[in-house]
């Protein structure tokens, strides 16, 4: 067993992971790879370069005072974490300054599982500590790890071998965070892809939750000084079955409900492909959905927050301010549905495009 934690370094976890979920306020995901950034560079015309992509991150840093009103933390990308402003100055820093707590992604991505029907596991472990020890030293005070599974009823997937290993595989993160400051989110992510009902992904979203929590007992994690980074429960993309947000909130809550802890202090949802206004929207249905709710319930989207401002800035010196505004524009949208107070339509002109890719990878 390791060495259990400080009292110290339970205190300083425990208050890092609330300030992530202080009332109203929720993550940015940036943390796209280089490879991904390019898509999305690519939708608007731009060259996937270095300095585009730190032009852009900036925009989103340097959005002003009113981007702490709704963003608590944001999660980097190795290589943006040691970028700088035009001005010399740190994005950690710019983060910091705004009392933007910044996080890091640590895993490596997702590698095929074998012995199983094209399931995957994640990578990263190997030297991790060491990498946490370090991000640590440079500002960072919370990491994530995505893992992924499929819904396939003819592959019979998610299957119990990939449940277990990427259960396993997050409690070994979140473990070895801990040791080193870092507060884990936990994401186990359930793809969007397929046809399957909302029953269908609330059955398979409590057994991955089920094992996730059970590993991570296992594993001694502290889970006050944790976060969870779900899917919301969903029908499949392909699914002919519409449902409404308020049917999504009953799932959705429902399965948390049987099968996450009440120590743990938030869950900060993943946007999963749903268009901006999707997000918003049923993210403000669960926080109006009367159940038992020992949690702070918000959002870590990157698309759902990015897709706008993207557009909006579309690679041009002097359409910068179009793109921040895009993006407080979907901040605050989430930062109201985090307090059940948003009001449809109100968070922009462009959101309600289905973001949805196959089979997402970072």
């Amino acid at each position: 067993m390791d060495m259990p934690l400080t009292p110290e370094l339970k205190a300083e976890l425990k208050a890092t992971a609330n300030a992530i979920v202080a009332p109203g306020k929720g993550i940015l995901a940036a943390d796209e790879s280089t490879g991904t950034m390019g898509k999305r560079l690519a939708n608007i015309s731009v060259e996937n370069t270095e300095e585009n992509r730190r032009i852009y991150r900036q925009l989103l840093f340097t959005s002003g005072q009113t981007m702490s009103q709704y963003i608590s933390g944001v999660i980097l990308f190795h290589e943006t974490l040691y970028q700088k402003a035009d001005d010399g100055t740190p994005f950690v820093k710019i983060l910091t300054d705004n009392n933007i707590i910044p996080g890091i992604k640590v895993d490596k991505g997702v590698v095929p599982l074998g012995g199983t029907r094209e399931e995957g596991t994640t990578q990263g472990l190997d030297g991790l500590a060491e990498r946490c020890a370090q991000y640590y030293k440079d500002g960072c005070r919370f990491a994530k790890w995505r893992c992924v599974l499929k819904i396939s009823t003819a592959a019979g997937t998610p299957s119990s071998i990939a449940i277990v290993e990427n259960a396993n595989v997050l409690a070994r993160y979140a473990s070895i965070c801990q040791m080193n400051g870092l507060v884990p989110i936990v994401e186990p992510e359930i793809l969007p892809d397929g046809e399957h009902t909302l029953e269908t992904s609330q059955m398979v979203t409590e057994k991955v939750l089920s094992a996730t929590y059970k590993a991570l007992m296992d594993h001694h994690i502290y889970l006050e000084g944790t976060l969870l980074k779900p899917n919301m429960c969903t029908p499949g993309q392909s699914c002919p079955t519409r449902y409404t947000a308020e049917q999504i909130a009953e799932a959705t809550v429902t399965a948390l409900s049987r099968t996450v802890p009440a120590a743990v202090p938030g869950i900060v949802f993943l946007s999963g492909g749903q268009s901006e206004e999707d997000a918003s929207v049923n993210l403000n249905a669960i926080n109006q959905f009367q159940g038992k709710k020992p949690w702070k319930l918000t959002f870590s989207y990157g698309r759902a927050l990015q897709a706008s401002a993207l557009k909006a800035w579309a690679g041009k010196g002097d359409q910068i301010k179009a793109g921040q505004a895009a993006f407080l524009g979907r901040a605050k949208a989430n930062g109201e549905a985090s307090e059940a107070k948003y009001q449809a339509g109100t968070g922009g002109p462009v959101s309600s495009e289905s973001l949805f890719v196959k089979d997402h990878s970072y």
